[in-house]
């Protein structure tokens, strides 16, 4: 009699509900190869669809902060996103992590969506959307590295080489030869600064969601963002221009809070959950596509030369880091540490 076939959490080595929909093929099974054709699709397009969602987010919050200061605007992007997420975690049965648990994704959390998101806001607030979709792209080489590091995932010389076109296609963009370390200067370092620390943000929800539901760690890991930035928001009250509300920024707002949050940050989490990180890296491309395009024809924001050899740059370093995945090498007992 032949044995059963195992499924995709079987596969990864996770003490995850099986995924029964999706069995996967005996001749897929030894370590090392990759999920089945179909959840993997899935997961690709699940990162792409995110990564798209967060393009339009900088030339929407360019115009949003015209009204709202960026903790404010924080605030209330968390605050609705986990109001639209919640009612479906209890569908699916409730919150079952314990408080250890619980505790690690707040504090991955805090990481991600407190001192990341918090420092993007205020880069893309002093710098250009433009840059702030293109400088945030060095992230999948980042994703690589905190792989290694982390994860124990080999990093090759090709991803090695990927992480140096990467760091120097950032420097290209932000010219140092001719900086004048003005406020569009300080934005472009905010910005990369917010790059290293969504990297590591993805790279541990990649550990935590081997051993818990991607939608239950999306939810916490939002709510231990709030404790950082709402005590900002209490302090920038003063600033918002109330008079200057319109349905525009009401609309951008709402964006922001269920496209560029409560979806896409659920669709990120879950191409990391299926997929190994240079594979999960690969859909961040969307993401200056995407908001260069729109931030070239709504904006009126202007391409420079530097821009441009700058992007060419960083795509190239994406494209390379994310078409030679490391093998992920975490085991059961490792990930329920």
């Amino acid at each position: 009699m032949p044995s059963p076939t195992p499924t995709y959490a079987q596969y990864t080595n996770s003490p995850k509900i099986p995924d029964t929909k999706y069995p996967i093929p005996n001749f897929l099974t030894p370590r090392g190869t990759i999920p089945p054709m179909n959840l993997r699709t899935r997961a690709i397009w699940a990162g792409i669809l995110a990564s798209s969602f967060w393009g339009g987010l900088f030339p929407a919050i360019k115009v949003v902060m015209a009204v709202l200061p960026p903790f404010v605007l924080l605030t209330v992007r968390f605050t609705l996103a986990i109001a639209l997420l919640l009612p479906f975690v209890f569908w699916k049965g409730g919150f079952r992590m314990d408080r250890r648990t619980a505790l690690k994704t707040a504090a991955v959390g805090a990481l991600g969506f407190g001192f990341t998101l918090g420092i993007q806001f205020v880069g893309t607030n002093l710098s250009t959307a433009a840059n702030g979709a293109l400088v945030t792209t060095a992230t999948p080489a980042f994703v690589v590295m905190f792989g290694a590091l982390l994860l124990h995932e080999r990093m090759t010389r090709r991803q090695a080489v990927a992480l140096v076109l990467a760091t120097l296609g950032v420097l290209v963009v932000m010219d140092l030869p001719h900086a004048h370390f003005d406020a569009v200067f300080w934005g472009n370092v905010a910005l990369l600064a917010a790059a290293l620390g969504w990297a590591l943000y993805s790279v541990l929800v990649r550990w935590l969601t081997r051993t818990h539901d991607t939608l239950e760690v999306s939810v916490v890991s939002m709510a231990g963002g709030l404790p950082v930035v709402a005590p900002l928001a209490l302090l920038q009250l003063d600033s918002v221009r109330w008079a200057d509300l319109s349905w525009g920024t009401i609309w951008g707002v709402l964006y922001v809070a269920i496209f560029a949050t409560a979806l896409a940050m659920f669709l990120w989490n879950y191409a990391f959950t299926h997929l190994e990180t240079g594979a999960a890296a690969l859909t961040f491309f969307a993401q200056p596509l995407v908001g260069t395009l729109i931030s070239v024809l709504f904006l009126g924001e202007q391409l420079t030369v530097w821009f441009v050899l700058g992007g060419a740059m960083l795509l190239a370093g994406m494209y390379l880091a994310s078409t030679s995945p490391a093998e992920p090498s975490i085991t059961k007992a490792e990930a329920q540490r």
